[in-house]
């Protein structure tokens, strides 16, 4: 389920190239994830990373993440908040 969402985020995935010749991704609805690279390529996957690494930190928070594709993370982190608390 976490790939799977992660994949349908990174379709979503908006990419500009900079001055420097460098990459720059963002993903919309994600606020503060970006990433950037030599090629869109290198963008993606440094992208990919960011957004695992923000989504986890935001589960471990009980932050509100989007929902994508009928895939609710936000679950996950009720969940787990609901067991600790038990």
């Amino acid at each position: 389920m976490f790939a799977e969402y992660i994949a349908k985020a990174v379709e979503k995935a908006a990419y500009e190239k900079m001055e420097n010749g460098r990459f720059f991704a963002t993903l919309p609805g994600f606020k503060g994830l970006w990433a950037e690279g030599k090629t869109v390529e290198a963008a993606r996957r440094e992208l990919i990373s960011s957004l695992e690494d923000w989504l986890l930190l935001a589960i471990r928070s009980s932050d509100d993440v989007p929902v994508l594709g009928g895939i609710d993370l936000n679950k996950i982190g009720r969940h787990a908040k609901a067991r600790q608390s038990a």
